[in-house]
């Protein structure tokens, strides 16, 4: 069984940055496929960002040039660094990590961007 834990969130000025971490406990593959999403309140889960298991990216077109998604397979951890951060990328952030029909969630961290 894998635990994913986000944190780094919080309240943040627009324009300014931030970086999410998502650390697992338990087994860790280095074949995960690894992504962020986010959610707001009415909203449908969107993918933002997405990581393989060779360090390819993949970006939504809202986040692309702002946001880098990285992995760190020896400490278990996938990263969101996020800068020039807008209101508009205010929700809750989940990590997840999926291979084979293995697909694990984190519980989520809330950001803010707020003035």
């Amino acid at each position: 069984q894998v635990q994913l834990v986000e944190s780094g969130g919080g309240l943040v000025q627009p324009g300014g940055s931030l970086r999410l971490s998502c650390v697992a406990s338990g087994f860790w593959s280095s074949g995960y496929l690894l992504s962020w999403h986010r959610q707001v309140p009415g909203k449908e889960r969107e993918l933002i960002a997405i990581i393989n298991n060779f360090g390819e990216t993949t970006y939504r077109d809202s986040v692309k040039g702002r946001f880098t998604i990285s992995r760190d397979d020896a400490k278990k951890t996938v990263f969101l660094q996020m800068t020039s951060l807008k209101p508009d990328d205010t929700a809750v952030y989940y990590c997840n990590a999926r291979e084979y029909n293995n697909d694990y969630w984190g519980q989520g961290t809330q950001v803010t961007v707020s003035a």
